[in-house]
C-alpha cells in the first residue's frame, strides 16, 4: 500500500489537438519540482502520478507542487489493487487515522470516481457500500453529506487510489506555454501580483527594475531581488534586469516641468523596458497599474504612457482596487516583502501636484527639449545589470 501523489490539472482539459504540448510542458515542470525527492512522474488517464517519494518528504513535495502553474490540486493517496475488499481495508486504515486526530468521532462522506468502466461497481454503488463498511467498523462515525469533517475519496483508474485530502494548486496554464513577457518590477505591492497573474496564464517572465542609486538604497535593490525570488518560486528561476536609472531621472527632474515628471519617467521606463524585452525575446510588457490608483494611472496618463511603447502592454490589475491586490499579494507570499519601507525610484521624485490629464504633444515637447535624451536612454540600457534569481533564494 504505497503512497503516491495524485496530481490534477485544470484548463488543459479544454485543449483540443494541442493538449499534448501542454501536458508535456506540465510534466517537465512537475519532474523538475520533484527532482530533489527522487520522484518518478507518469501521466495516466486524466492525472499525473508522482511515486517513489519518502513519506517524510511528502509534505515538502506537495508544497513544491502547489506552486506549479497548470496544477489544479494534489492529493496524497494510497495506491492499491482494484479490488473492493482491498479498497475497504485501505479506507478503514485512513479513517482510523482521521478518528485518532479527532478524539474518536467525526462526520464523513464518501466520494467515488470510476474512470475504469471495467470495474464491476459504479461510482454510485461504491459510495454507499464503502460508507456502510466504515460505519460498521467505527462506532464514532456518522454521515454528513453537506459539510463532512472528513471527505474520503476513491478513484478507480489505472489502479485504485484512496485519500482524504485535496490541496489546491494555483491552476492556470504551464509556465512558458504562451510565450515570454517583461515585467516592470517595482518594490511595491502591485507589480509582483501582476507578474504572478500573467505567469498563471502561461507567460514566462523576465523582470526589469529601475534603480536610482544613491537616491534609492541598496536595501531597496535587495528588496526587489527578494520579490523576484518569491516570484521564481512559481517557475524555478527569473532573470532580473536592473537598470541604472539615475541619470535619466535627474535629467527629467531638472529640465522638464515639475508636474510632468511622473509621466515622463513612466515613458522613459517603457522605452527602456521595451528595448530590454526585445533583446531577450519578450513579446509584451507587464505592469501593475490599476486605473485611477495614482496620478500616472488615470486613463489619460495610461494613454500617453502607452504611446512610448510599440509592443503590447498587459495590466492584469487594471480593474482591481488596492484591497483586492493586497489580498492576492498576501496569498502568493509577496505582501510582507513589498511593504518593507525602502523607497523605489517612482516615489523619490514625485511632484507635489502631478498632471493627471497629460497632453501627448506637451509631453513629447518636453522630451525633445533634452538634447541628450536618446543618449541617456541608451546608456541606461547598456549599463543594465542582469541577475538570474532562483526560487530557492526566497526567504518568504
Amino acid at each position: 500500500m504505497a503512497n503516491v501523489l495524485l496530481i490534477r490539472y485544470g484548463e488543459i482539459h479544454l485543449k483540443g489537438q494541442n493538449r499534448g504540448f501542454f501536458l508535456r510542458l506540465l510534466k517537465e515542470d512537475i519532474a523538475a519540482a520533484l527532482e530533489e525527492f527522487g520522484a518518478e512522474v507518469t501521466l495516466g488517464q486524466g492525472r499525473y502520478y508522482a511515486s517513489g517519494i519518502a513519506d517524510s518528504c511528502l509534505a515538502a513535495a506537495v508544497d513544491h507542487l502547489t506552486r506549479i502553474f497548470g496544477i489544479w490540486s494534489v492529493s496524497v493517496a494510497k495506491e492499491v489493487d482494484k479490488e473492493f475488499s482491498v479498497i475497504c481495508e485501505t479506507a478503514a486504515a485512513l479513517m482510523q487515522e482521521e478518528l485518532a486526530k479527532r478524539g474518536g468521532s467525526c462526520t464523513f462522506k464518501v466520494f467515488a470516481r470510476r474512470s475504469d468502466k471495467n470495474f464491476p461497481m459504479t461510482s454510485n454503488e461504491i459510495c454507499p457500500e464503502l460508507g456502510h463498511v466504515l460505519l460498521e467498523r467505527f462506532p464514532g462515525l456518522s454521515v454528513d453529506v453537506k459539510e463532512p469533517e472528513v471527505s474520503l475519496s476513491v478513484e478507480i483508474r489505472e489502479r485504485a487510489y484512496v485519500y482524504t485530502n485535496e490541496i489546491m494548486g494555483p491552476g492556470g496554464m504551464p509556465a512558458g506555454s504562451n510565450g515570454k513577457a517583461a515585467l516592470l518590477l517595482s518594490g511595491g505591492i502591485d507589480s509582483p501580483v501582476a507578474g504572478y497573474m500573467m505567469m498563471k496564464r502561461g507567460l514566462e517572465l523576465e523582470c526589469v527594475h529601475f534603480h536610482s542609486f544613491p537616491y534609492t538604497s541598496e536595501r531597496a535593490r535587495d528588496k526587489v531581488v527578494s520579490l523576484a525570488a518569491l516570484l521564481a518560486r512559481y517557475c524555478g528561476t527569473v532573470k532580473l534586469h536592473i537598470v541604472h536609472f539615475t541619470d535619466v531621472q535627474l535629467a527629467l527632474y531638472e529640465r522638464c516641468p515639475a508636474d510632468q515628471t511622473t509621466i515622463l519617467i513612466r515613458r522613459a521606463m517603457m522605452r527602456i523596458a521595451e528595448s530590454i524585452a526585445r533583446k531577450n525575446g519578450c513579446k509584451a510588457l507587464v505592469t501593475g497599474e490599476s486605473v485611477g490608483q495614482v496620478a500616472s494611472q488615470t486613463l489619460d496618463s495610461l494613454v500617453v504612457t502607452d504611446n512610448a511603447a510599440n509592443m503590447p502592454v498587459f495590466r492584469p490589475c487594471i480593474g482591481m482596487d488596492k484591497y483586492e491586490i493586497m489580498d492576492i499579494a498576501r496569498r502568493i507570499g509577496t505582501y510582507e516583502t513589498s511593504i518593507l519601507p525602502y523607497e523605489d525610484c517612482c516615489t523619490i521624485f514625485t511632484p507635489r501636484h502631478p498632471v493627471t490629464h497629460p497632453k501627448l504633444d506637451r509631453i513629447q515637447k518636453s522630451e525633445r527639449a533634452i538634447d541628450d535624451y536618446e543618449r541617456l536612454l541608451q546608456e541606461a540600457i547598456e549599463k543594465t545589470e542582469t541577475l538570474v534569481v532562483s526560487g530557492s533564494q526566497a526567504s518568504g
